[in-house]
């Protein structure tokens, strides 16, 4: 601890910079204080703070500013957090609400309300599940000899997809379609479903084979892409106004859209992460991150499904007002996915 006097100071130097983007002078300083203290004293603080690591000089002649290790202290030690209204959490609620049995739909739902509460670009990432398997499948009468299949997986993603049908859709069609789908693909692993599988109905199917291929080969795209779990990035433009990253704010565009990276990036969070972290500046795990906050969460649900959401922005985030509101979020989406949409009381 750095004492009662040097906290109060560091304090209202990180929260004027987090407020202004400025440096605050001492005299300024003297006058916010809840007691006296000469300027001069306070310099010498600022000084002291300095040899700590917690003030940086950003130019020769200029004032100095919070550094990533002030803010973190900020956040461990000082930090007031401003609590949410009822409002806000009935607002979050609600929204969440309607997409609460859907895994993914609720957090592209918490991705976008993230973005919007904390100004900064936000994310959630399904990561890929090996042992994912296909629970049910259902084919739907879409008109003009079309049909919607839809498919259900066990850790609870749910794909679906329109084709267009070589025959009608017929009692019998659909018989020996479900017949098919219970033998070969419910209970199949995700990443087995491919045209090999197909191939292997053929004895099956016989002469239907080529009537019966353009909705198996449509069920099979649909569970490749829930194989291949899902990374949805929203409020990137939301960077663009966080002014102290600089020129670096269009390599962490880059970063971002490279979603490859990211997605590295994520698996290595879920393997070694705790629940929830904060990361400020070099603490990131990824160089293009270390002028960054990144606050994350995992979920687990369904047995082997691991889901992560988070945000990104500045290291001069409004982390009283923004950590509480994502923490909400985060609780709020844990409790659903772990409900399976069940109402919260």
């Amino acid at each position: 601890m750095i004492g009662e006097r040097r906290a109060a100071i560091l304090s209202l130097i990180i929260e004027s910079y987090i407020k202004t983007g400025e440096p605050i002078g001492s005299k300024t300083l003297s006058n916010l204080l809840p007691y006296q203290i000469s300027s001069a004293t306070i310099r010498n603080e600022m000084a002291y703070l300095s040899e700590l690591g917690f003030l940086q000089q950003m130019h020769t002649s200029g004032g100095r500013v919070p550094s990533n290790a002030s803010f973190r202290y900020y956040v461990d030690n000082l930090m007031r957090p401003k609590p949410l209204t009822d409002y806000e959490k009935e607002h979050i609620v609600s929204v969440l609400s309607v997409n609460a049995s859907d895994p993914e739909r609720l957090l592209r739902s918490a991705s976008v309300l993230l973005a919007q509460i904390s100004g900064c670009a936000s994310f959630y990432n399904i990561v890929k599940d090996e042992l994912d398997c296909v629970q049910g499948v259902d084919i739907i009468p879409a008109g003009g000899n079309r049909a919607m299949l839809v498919m259900l997986s066990v850790g609870g993603k749910i794909k679906s997809s329109v084709c267009r049908l070589a025959c009608p859709l017929d009692d019998d069609f659909k018989a020996l379609f479900y017949y098919v789908a219970a033998e070969y693909f419910v209970g199949t692993p995700l990443t087995d479903i491919n045209l090999a599988l197909i191939q292997s109905t053929a004895p099956v199917l016989g002469t239907r084979l080529f009537d019966m291929l353009p909705v198996l080969t449509t069920l099979c795209s649909i569970c490749s892409e829930a194989a291949d779990g899902s990374l949805h990035i929203e409020g990137e433009t939301n960077l663009l106004s966080h002014t102290e990253l600089g020129s670096g704010v269009y390599k962490l565009l880059t970063f971002l859209t490279a979603k490859e990276q990211i997605s590295d990036l994520l698996s290595q969070y879920a393997r070694h992460g705790r629940e929830r972290e904060l990361f400020i500046g070099e603490e990131n795990y990824h160089p293009e991150l270390k002028n960054t906050a990144t606050a994350m969460a995992r979920f687990n649900y369904n047995n082997s499904q691991t889901a992560i959401l988070g945000i990104i922005g500045s290291t001069r985030i409004d982390y009283a007002s923004v950590l509480p509101r994502v923490d909400y979020i985060m609780k709020i989406v844990k409790e659903f996915l772990q409900k399976g949409g069940a109402v919260i009381e």
